[in-house]
């Protein structure tokens, strides 16, 4: 069943015509281009610390990829702090967390958004150990049978530096942006989390610089996506 949006953050959904959504298909539009050779159609987003917007940068994306007539699945794989079920205004007794444990179907777990072509995976119930059900066969397994389902794949994961599930998750995936609030991250946590990222061989597409003041709002549009070189 399609529920109603009841978060403002969806601007894509709520504001199609609005400058910041025209970014977020900029943004779509970059990643593409962003590999001529190999398709991505699985791409994780996560961040260096909490706070920095990954989430709403990640609902934002997944609904600019939708209205393009493609079928995408979001994945709260955060599931230590669970949101995108609030986000999207949906259940999480079952997800991500019941159908590692063998509780539940992925089919059975999946959930329609009101956003035509998007579903969503909730994290479901927090688990004990979060990064051993993502670093597990049933992950793997799980992923392999999505991605003959779905055109693009993509996954919001814990901060890098909190906890160690999403480097694991970095691994599975065609590749990771790394979203970074502008001033409140340090250079020296950044570079941190990229070493975190690099040691397993990640392959990070590029930055997302979020949440500039307005007087450099104009610079957002060139620099707000910085390629990896």
């Amino acid at each position: 069943m399609r529920r109603s949006i009841n978060d403002s953050s969806l601007i894509v959904s709520m504001n199609p015509e609005s400058p910041i959504s025209e970014v977020y298909r900029l943004l779509r539009t970059n990643i593409h281009f962003s590999s001529i050779d190999q398709a991505l159609k699985t791409i994780m987003v996560t961040s260096s610390q909490a706070g920095e917007g990954k989430t709403t940068t990640i609902s934002n994306l997944a609904i600019t990829y939708a209205q393009e007539g493609k079928n995408v699945l979001l994945i709260d794989m955060d599931m230590r702090k669970p949101s995108l079920h609030r986000i999207f205004s949906q259940s999480n007794r079952q997800g991500l967390s019941t159908v590692l444990t063998g509780d539940t179907s992925v089919q059975d777990a999946i959930q329609e958004t009101m956003v035509s072509h998007l579903s969503l995976l909730p994290s479901g119930p927090i688990p004990g150990n979060p990064s051993d059900l993502i670093d597990s066969t049933a992950m793997r397994e799980m992923l392999e049978q999505l991605q003959q389902e779905y055109d693009v794949i993509l996954m919001d994961s814990p901060p890098v530096l909190s906890v160690t599930d999403s480097v694991i998750a970095s691994t599975l995936c065609d590749g990771v942006i790394m979203v970074v609030a502008a001033g409140k991250v340090k250079k020296v946590h950044l570079k941190k989390a990229k070493g975190q990222l690099d040691h397993v061989n990640a392959r990070l597409l590029g930055i997302v610089l979020n949440r500039m003041n307005r007087d450099n709002q104009s610079n957002f549009y060139m620099n707000y996506y910085g390629m990896k070189g």
